[in-house]
């Protein structure tokens, strides 16, 4: 079929508005562009390399109770993704959460033009994406386009212990509010999480002379809580009034998600890895006790670039230095990890190396014991939920918890 001298795909419904465009992703940015000028809202952007979701999905939680909140549906930070959150909201929403994600240069930019967002989120600045960025100097480079984006009145929330914090300071001329874990000095954040302590329950932590515990395991989960409450408190929202919303968080599926089978506490944290990420993971494994042995399953992380060897086998090393008893390798790069380990002086036997993710799910379920603990962790391109199912059908799932 010809419509205005041009084919049609055929079995398109009829009866209803067709646009026609040579660059139907432009199309739908330009639409989401115009109708987010539409809404009386306002735009929160989260960037980082990782916690972008984690972050989003908190502050939709505490936000919930007392404002109409649209947020990006699972990770929705690309040029689809986030025209698609700008044209679900409705004309009541008065807060528009939006993850912006990259990885290549310019991407951060172009969907703050889409989204012209007035509170910015920079989780952190990680070795992710590295092959489309370059570097980590490139990472800060182009999240900066985040800060840069936000109107003079706006608000910019920055990670004070992050090393790239000056930097993105500087490029915005919006009010920068920062936070920080155990900080000091000039790293002290106005929101500074202190004495934390790691149980079943999640973590608890000191803020502002409040206790304050989150069903969220781990350092990197308190980083992300604290830049929502930042930007929560941006828009006017007290910080008492927002504390009883923790209650209502939990973890998504594959982000650190703990899992109880029969004899074996499983984490799985597969949906994605960078070597930030991976850190956290490990941090969390390590603080874990209790159990007969802690088991670290991590996979290729991928997209880093020539610096691929270099950053696995740093992270091989950390996770035998932290105490992590065992490492089940999965993939091509994490043989470098190998190295690392036996460096930090994990012993030989205490490493097993597969191939490919189906030889893991095959393998991995008996070497894993009751008594275990077992983190599961690797890049979505590894597809490690095959793991975390092959010891949920050896060990039977039980229940999940936060």
């Amino acid at each position: 079929m010809l419509l205005a001298g041009r084919e049609v795909p055929a079995g398109l419904p009829t009866g209803v508005p067709l646009l026609l465009h040579d660059d139907p992703r432009r199309a739908l940015g330009d639409l989401g562009a115009w109708y987010r000028s539409t809404l009386d809202a306002t735009v929160i952007g989260v960037t980082g390399s990782c916690g972008k979701t984690t972050t989003k999905n908190i502050l939709r939680a505490l936000l919930a109770p007392h404002v109409s909140v649209v947020a990006s549906p699972s990770s929705f930070n690309n040029d689809i993704g986030v025209p698609h959150t700008l044209l679900s909201a409705g004309c009541e929403a008065r807060v528009i959460v939006a993850e912006l994600g990259t990885n290549h240069p310019g991407e951060i930019a172009a969907l703050c033009r889409i989204a012209r967002p007035e509170i910015g989120i920079v989780t952190n600045v990680g070795a992710a994406h590295l092959a489309g960025l370059g570097s980590l100097e490139g990472v800060s480079v182009e999240k900066g386009a985040l800060p840069e984006a936000l109107p003079n009145d706006g608000l910019c929330v920055l990670n004070r212990g992050s090393r790239h914090f000056g930097a993105l300071a500087a490029r915005t001329g919006a009010r920068v509010v920062s936070f920080s874990v155990e900080g000091s000095g000039a790293e002290r954040g106005e929101l500074d999480a202190r004495e934390l302590f790691f149980h079943s329950g999640g973590t608890t932590f000191k803020l502002d002379g409040r206790e304050v515990t989150s069903p969220l395991l781990g350092t990197h989960n308190v980083e992300n809580l604290l830049a929502a409450l930042a930007a929560a408190q941006g828009l006017g929202f007290e910080l008492a009034g927002l504390l009883p919303g923790l209650s209502a968080l939990a973890p998504e599926r594959s982000r650190m998600e703990r899992i109880e089978l029969a004899g074996v506490t499983l984490f799985d944290d597969c949906y994605n890895a960078n070597p930030q990420a991976l850190r956290a993971a490990v941090r969390v494994l390590a603080g874990l006790h209790g159990y007969r042995r802690r088991v670290l399953v991590m996979g290729d992380m991928l997209e880093l670039g020539e610096l691929s060897a270099e950053l696995h086998h740093e992270i091989g090393r950390e996770a035998a230095r932290a105490g992590v008893d065992a490492i089940v390798l999965v993939g091509t790069y994490v043989k470098a990890a190998a190295s690392g380990a036996l460096e930090g002086g994990l012993g030989a036997s205490a490493l097993v190396h597969f191939a490919t993710t189906e030889e893991a799910a095959r393998g991995v379920s008996e070497l894993v014991h009751e008594g275990d603990v077992v983190l599961v962790k690797g890049s979505r391109g590894m597809a490690l939920e095959r793991v975390v199912q092959a010891l949920e059908q050896r060990f039977g799932r039980t229940r999940a918890t936060t």
